[in-house]
């Protein structure tokens, strides 16, 4: 009788623990890139469920959803986007309008979702270039515009900026708050000067195995703790 009880317990616990982790939301809203105002009717997806809703009047969109989808963003004058949800937090979705030129400061870079983001490096790259290769020409050529050329110049300047955020996502898919909540008895506030004083470095990032990750974090916060 006590193995019956046992065995629905169980199983009751299990579709508890199932229902709930299918009743996750993403929650966020959708704003514009460059006067930060909330764009309203976006729509977007859920590329794994299909679900699709649309921001209200605030920007404000809640999907079903769960940490490492895809949504895809969408609206009409605005450059089109997939947004990765790799970590549980409310998202800010900055659209950029199509054919907007961009000004790329610390402020602006941190809104760029991470494929306008790669975008506005490659563009960087292009427009920083000072070597050209002619289409019908052998050899190569040093091109004076793109040397000494303002925009040339402003362009170099960004590819570091857009680079370091770059960087910076990347590691943050694994070194993530929910992570670090797991593991170190830190508040929302403590979590967030933890990852900015000891996000470890790309190449660490690239080959950890999860148990050096988290090896690297604990050594970290013992520095943590004797700071504060």
């Amino acid at each position: 009788m006590i193995k019956i009880v046992k065995y629905y317990l169980t199983t009751f616990l299990a579709l508890v623990c199932c229902a709930f982790s299918y009743a996750q939301h993403i929650q966020g809203y959708v704003l514009d890139l460059i006067n930060n105002q909330p764009i309203s009717n976006v729509e977007i997806k859920n590329l794994r469920t299909n679900e699709t809703v649309k921001s209200d009047r605030n920007g404000a969109f809640s999907i079903e959803g769960q940490v490492n989808d895809y949504l895809s963003v969408n609206i009409v004058g605005y450059q089109p986007d997939t947004i990765y949800y790799y970590d549980e937090a409310i998202r800010r979705i900055y659209l950029n309008k199509d054919e907007n030129i961009l000004e790329i400061d610390e402020v602006l870079v941190k809104r760029l979702t991470d494929n306008l983001l790669a975008k506005e490096l490659e563009k960087a790259k292009n427009e920083g270039k000072i070597v050209e290769v002619p289409d019908n020409e052998g050899g190569i050529k040093i091109s004076p515009s793109r040397l000494f050329g303002k925009k040339a110049k402003q362009a170099r300047s960004n590819v570091q900026l857009l680079l370091e955020e770059q960087n910076a996502r990347r590691i943050d898919q694994r070194f993530t708050k929910h992570l670090i909540k797991s593991l170190l008895p830190l508040d929302d506030a403590q979590i967030a000067l933890f990852r900015e004083r000891y996000r470890p470095s790309l190449d660490f990032i690239k080959t950890a195995t999860d148990e050096d990750l988290k090896l690297y974090i604990f050594d970290a916060y013992k520095k943590f703790k004797q700071e504060h």
